[in-house]
């Protein structure tokens, strides 16, 4: 790999003399990131290595070093094998399974950098667990949500980045900066891809400010999915379907996966209802059994998710597809670090999260969703 300091010499010749504004915000960030790599440093517990290198890979540069593991009597130990005295750190540590686990190496490893002096920290976490627990529901219930929002502060964090967060208003659970990415932009144009028709959104009235988002991305109607949860089981008892869904073909669309005990009851309702086919996707494919087997054995054409959570390669099967978000997060982890703003990925610079990177076997291909001119023919 070429030294960033090399790539960046090396662009100043192309343009001629010192690098400009431009070069700093170009596509990609390439530029941006050889001329600032050693000024900021990406890193990462055990919960989601993959998607960080896949972060670093997109930036340009390697993934900081740290040891992380676990001592025999269970106690969590981390060492940051880097200097990173007023650095801008971003720690890429998604709460996902073993939950409680990732949280307290995320915890532990703010800490670390904290004592260790960084500039700024942002918790990059792409995933944010207990997300459910956001209000009471109940009598003599905690609110978790604010609990592990106050401990990432207490821990060191200035900033969190993070991706379609249960309920928005887990945002207002911080004293800090967050920003809130969304896959609502990947996911549509995955299915714009392949151009199928008469097309309804499902969802649930929980997710249907993102839902309308990606209904009007792929210029089709949406129905709403009226649900009650049963009491405290990862199961809900449908009410009713509110939209025309007969005759068409189905995308069901949430925030995540669990044990897709929902997920089967939709499918049911819209089967009631008349549907012609149906695909399912979803943020995070959290996948706790027996969602697996439930969507295996499901009519279900094909289940999208991204790799916010990793998935093991047992739960890898035909009708489960992963996105990765990896580009995503590292454009914004680039515009954080320039000052500039992470909110216009999903605004005028919308091409750019409409990009798909799939990481397959190691290797990297792109799908876009920009016309090719004609005659064009993929390498």
């Amino acid at each position: 790999m070429t030294p960033p300091t090399a790539r960046a010499r090396s662009e100043r010749e192309v343009h001629g003399g010192e690098a400009g504004t431009d070069d700093l915000v170009s596509d990609f960030g390439t530029v941006g990131a050889a001329l600032l790599a050693e000024e900021y440093g990406v890193y990462t517990g055990n919960a989601n290595p993959d998607l960080a290198r896949k972060i670093c890979r997109y930036l340009g540069k390697e993934l900081g070093g740290a040891e992380v593991f676990e001592f025999a009597n269970e106690n969590i130990f981390t060492k940051i094998l880097d200097n990173v005295r007023q650095m801008d750190v971003y720690l890429v540590q998604p709460t996902c399974s073993p939950v409680n686990k990732s949280i307290m190496e995320l915890l532990i490893m703010l800490d670390a950098f904290k004592r260790a002096s960084a500039g700024r920290i942002t918790a990059v976490v792409p995933y944010y667990s207990y997300g459910r627990s956001d209000k009471k529901d109940q009598p003599r219930v905690p609110i978790t949500a604010r609990l592990i929002a106050d401990m990432v502060q207490v821990a060191g964090a200035d900033r969190v980045l993070t991706m379609d967060l249960h309920q928005g208003q887990i945002q207002g659970f911080f004293n800090i900066p967050v920003d809130e990415l969304t896959a609502v932009h990947l996911l549509s144009n995955y299915f714009r891809q392949k151009q199928l028709e008469n097309l309804v959104v499902v969802t649930d009235l929980g997710f249907a400010k993102r839902a309308r988002t990606f209904a009007e991305l792929l210029d089709a109607p949406l129905a709403v999915i009226e649900k009650r949860r049963v009491g405290n089981l990862d199961r809900a008892e449908l009410m009713n379907v509110i939209g025309e869904v007969r005759g068409r073909r189905a995308i069901i669309v949430d925030d995540e996966i669990d044990t897709a005990g929902t997920l089967m009851e939709v499918v049911r309702a819209l089967q009631r209802e008349g549907t012609d086919e149906i695909y399912a996707c979803a943020t995070h494919g959290v996948l706790s059994d027996p969602a697996v087997e439930r969507i295996r054995d499901s009519v279900l054409r094909e289940v999208v998710v991204t790799d916010t959570i990793p998935l093991p390669p047992a739960k890898r099967i035909a009708k489960i597809k992963t996105l990765s978000v990896a580009p995503l997060i590292g454009e914004a982890i680039r515009r954080i670090h320039l000052g500039q703003s992470v909110g216009a990925l999903f605004s005028s610079e919308i091409e750019l999260v409409q990009e798909m990177v799939l990481w397959e076997d190691g290797g990297m291909r792109t799908i876009t969703s920009r016309p090719e001119p004609a005659g064009a023919t993929n390498a």
